[in-house]
């Protein structure tokens, strides 16, 4: 591993961010002694999409890490991460909803969470329709969910190489945080952000409203 390379990548790529926005650096399938390098630059939030490679990583770094755990989550796996998970970028209804409110009472924590709204052209992509969401968000059973706190909306907008694509589709989904975040039941302060854009995408996001983005490769370098 090439410290002075990663320092410069990863300078290179917060230079590049407003300072509304927060880099959650994927680190997925990116050896502990690579996080590792990248928090002693001061970095903190990490995010993960593996729940079973989370947990084995978990405890080999730092406790003040913010896990941040964007890939889809099943329910017999949420017992993984419930104990110390940041924020849950993925979640698509109110099953994961329920496990995960009840691993948080398991564990006496509450776990913060985003609602992920499928806003691509790909059916492969995770993620509820628009009107899912709105449905759950503005009928949210508080005393079903205690343990919960919503924090906001994630969306991953379509692999293409046409940018006024995903602006289209990260416009949209700002449009609907919006209105949820006037018309909805949560406390706005709460429910601030926006998780949107990647390595590929993350100007049109940022453009768009983004407040989070995730981005890997322009951190850690092509994996080997």
């Amino acid at each position: 591993m090439d410290r002075e390379a990663l320092a410069e990548r990863y300078a290179q790529v917060n230079a590049s961010l407003p300072a509304r926005v927060k880099l959650i650096a994927v680190s997925k399938t990116r050896a502990v002694e690579e996080i590792k390098a990248l928090y002693e630059l001061g970095h903190r939030d990490f995010g993960e999409n593996y729940p079973q490679e989370l947990r084995e990583k978990q405890p080999l770094l730092p406790t003040d890490i913010r896990w941040h755990f964007i890939g889809h989550l099943q329910t017999n796996k949420a017992k993984y991460i419930a104990p110390f998970v940041h924020l849950v970028h993925t979640v698509d209804g109110p099953r994961i909803l329920d496990e995960l409110n009840k691993r948080a009472g398991a564990s006496g924590r509450t776990i913060d969470v985003l609602a992920q709204v499928h806003i691509a052209r790909e059916e492969t992509k995770h993620g509820m329709a628009a009107d899912e969401v709105r449905s759950l968000l503005l009928g949210w059973e508080a005393m079903r969910w205690p343990s919960i706190r919503v924090r906001g909306l994630m969306g991953m907008a379509s692999n293409t190489d046409d940018t006024t694509q995903a602006a289209r589709e990260f416009e949209g989904l700002k449009a609907l945080f919006d209105g949820l975040r006037e018309k909805g039941p949560f406390d706005p302060r709460d429910f601030s952000e926006l998780s949107m854009g990647m390595s590929s995408d993350a100007p049109a996001a940022i453009a768009a409203g983004s407040t989070m983005v995730r981005i890997g490769t322009a951190i850690f370098g092509p994996r080997a």
